[in-house]
C-alpha cells in the first residue's frame, strides 16, 4: 500500500459504494461516503441520542457541576471526531469513519446499559435485545429516508440506505447472536434473525467473522472517547479525588473492576497499576481538582492529552506493522499496544468505580429498570394502540408473535429517558 496515490475514496471499490436500493446522486461532486456521513448526521435517530442517558441521566444536576453532563449525542460527535482524525491519518476516508463514529451508538436505549439489560429480558421471546444490532436495524429498516417499491406490494423501508461499506464500518460485532467467532456465551453480537438478508448482503465477499479496519478505528475511539471524557466528567462533578488513586486500598477497588469486565480474567493487577503509574507520572496528570477557575483548563489540556497519547499509539503500532501506506478495509488490523489498552482500561474502571457505582446510582438504575419493565408490559397489553403510527403499522404487518414482539422493542428502543418517563406515567395510569 505504501505509496498510494488519489483521494482516500478512490481506494474503494464499487462493491463498497453500493447501496441496497441503487438511487443516483442529486448533486454531482459529492462521494458516496460524504452522502452517508450527511444521511447520518441528519437523521431523527441521531437527534434523539441527546435525551439518552451516557454515563450521568440527562436532566440531572450535582452542586459541584457547572456544564452539562454528557449524553448519547455529545459522546457519538466526540467520537466521531476522534475517529475522523484516527482513520484519515491511516489513510481511511474520514467521512466513512466519521459516519459509522456518528451511528454506531443510534440503537441504544433509553437509560443506556441499565435499558439495554431491561429490553434484553423483555424480548427474550423474539431474539434478544443488543443496542449493536438494533443501530444495524435502525440504519436499514427503521429510521425513513428511502423506501423500496416491490411490484404489488406495499412500500418497503430501507433506512438510510447507506453504503455497504458505510454499514460495514458500523458493525462492531460481525455475527448473529450465539455466533461470536471464539466464546458463544458472548452476550455481544450485532444483527437479528430478521435483519440477516441486508446483513448477508454488507458482508458479501468479506472474510468470516473479520471486523473491517473502519469498524476497528470507530471501535477504538469510541473506547478513547468515553473513557477519557467519563473520567473527566467524573473529576468535574466532584465525584472523583484524583489522591485517591494512590492509595493501595483504592486501587484494589480499581483492579477488581476493571478485571473481566474491562480487561481479559487472566491480566495480573500489576499490569494495571503499572498502567495508572504511567499516566499519573505525567506533568499533565490532574492531580487536583478544587473548581478554581484554571482547573477546568488544565482538566480540558488532560483530557487533551489522554486523546492523543491513547491514538498516536494505535497510529504508530498500526504503521509500524502495515506501513504507511493508506489502509482500508480488510487489508489490516488496527494495532493497540497491550500497555495502551490497559492504560485506557484503568481510566474505565476508575469512571465506573466512582462513578456509576455511587449509591444514589444504583437506586436510579433499579427504578429505570421498573420504568422500562413496566412500560414494555403495557405497551404490549394495549397494542396496536398503545404503538406510535410508524410502529402500529409494522405491528398490523408482523407476520408472527415473535414479529410482533420486535415491533414493541423497537419502539421502546426509539424512546428518550423523558419521553420513556412520560409514556410509562401515562399507560401505567389507565390501568
Amino acid at each position: 500500500m505504501a505509496g498510494t496515490t488519489g483521494t482516500p475514496q478512490d481506494l474503494y471499490d464499487d462493491t463498497a459504494t453500493e447501496r441496497w436500493a441503487p438511487e443516483p446522486d442529486k448533486r454531482s461532486g459529492r462521494t458516496a461516503f460524504q452522502r452517508d456521513r450527511a444521511r447520518v448526521l441528519h437523521s431523527s435517530a441521531l437527534r434523539r441520542l441527546a435525551g439518552k442517558t451516557q454515563v450521568v441521566t440527562p436532566g440531572t444536576r450535582n452542586q459541584a457541576w457547572d456544564a452539562s453532563p454528557r449524553t448519547r449525542l455529545t459522546h457519538s460527535l466526540e467520537c466521531a471526531q476522534v475517529g475522523r482524525e484516527l482513520g484519515a491519518a491511516l489513510g481511511c476516508d474520514p467521512d466513512l469513519v466519521e459516519a459509522a463514529c456518528l451511528s454506531h451508538d443510534m440503537g441504544h436505549p433509553p437509560f443506556g446499559h441499565n435499558g439495554e439489560t431491561a429490553l434484553n429480558e423483555f424480548a427474550a421471546d423474539c431474539g434478544g435485545f443488543e443496542g449493536n444490532a438494533q443501530s444495524l436495524r435502525l440504519l436499514t429498516r427503521i429510521e425513513p429516508k428511502r423506501f423500496i417499491h416491490p411490484d404489488g406490494e406495499d412500500p418497503v423501508s430501507v433506512g438510510l440506505n447507506l453504503t455497504r461499506a458505510a454499514l460495514d464500518a458500523a458493525t462492531k460485532y460481525p455475527w448473529p447472536r450465539g455466533g461470536h467467532p471464539t466464546d458463544p456465551r458472548s452476550p455481544k453480537f450485532g444483527v437479528y434473525e430478521d435483519d440477516l438478508p441486508v446483513f448477508r448482503w454488507i458482508r458479501e465477499g468479506t472474510p468470516p467473522d473479520r471486523i473491517c479496519f473502519e469498524a476497528q478505528v470507530m471501535d477504538w475511539s469510541d473506547d478513547v472517547a468515553y473513557s477519557v471524557h467519563d473520567f473527566e466528567d467524573g473529576l468535574h462533578a466532584g465525584h472523583l479525588d484524583p489522591n485517591l488513586l494512590l492509595a493501595e486500598p483504592e486501587r484494589a477497588d480499581i483492579w477488581r473492576v476493571a478485571i473481566g469486565r474491562y480487561v481479559p480474567a487472566d491480566t495480573d493487577p500489576e499490569e494495571l497499576s503499572e498502567a495508572l503509574d504511567r499516566l499519573t507520572d505525567q506533568e499533565w496528570w490532574p492531580h487536583h481538582y478544587d473548581g478554581s477557575a484554571i482547573a477546568p483548563a488544565r482538566l480540558k489540556d488532560a483530557t487533551s492529552q489522554l486523546i492523543g497519547r491513547f491514538c498516536l499509539a494505535a497510529e504508530g503500532a498500526t504503521k509500524l506493522a502495515y506501513g504507511t501506506g493508506r489502509l482500508t478495509r480488510y487489508e489490516a488490523e488496527l494495532v493497540v499496544p497491550r500497555e495502551v489498552r490497559h492504560e485506557c482500561a484503568v481510566l474505565k474502571a476508575i469512571a465506573d468505580r466512582y462513578v456509576m457505582q455511587r449509591a444514589e446510582h444504583e437506586v436510579l438504575r433499579a427504578d429505570q429498570q421498573r420504568v422500562l419493565a413496566e412500560l414494555a408490559e403495557a405497551l404490549a397489553a394495549r397494542a396496536p394502540d398503545s404503538l406510535d403510527p410508524q410502529f402500529r403499522a409494522l405491528f398490523h404487518a408482523a407476520a408472527d408473535d415473535r414479529a410482533r414482539g420486535r415491533v414493541i422493542v423497537d419502539q421502546l428502543a426509539s424512546l428518550t429517558d423523558a419521553s420513556a418517563r412520560t409514556l410509562h406515567a401515562q399507560l401505567t395510569a389507565r390501568r
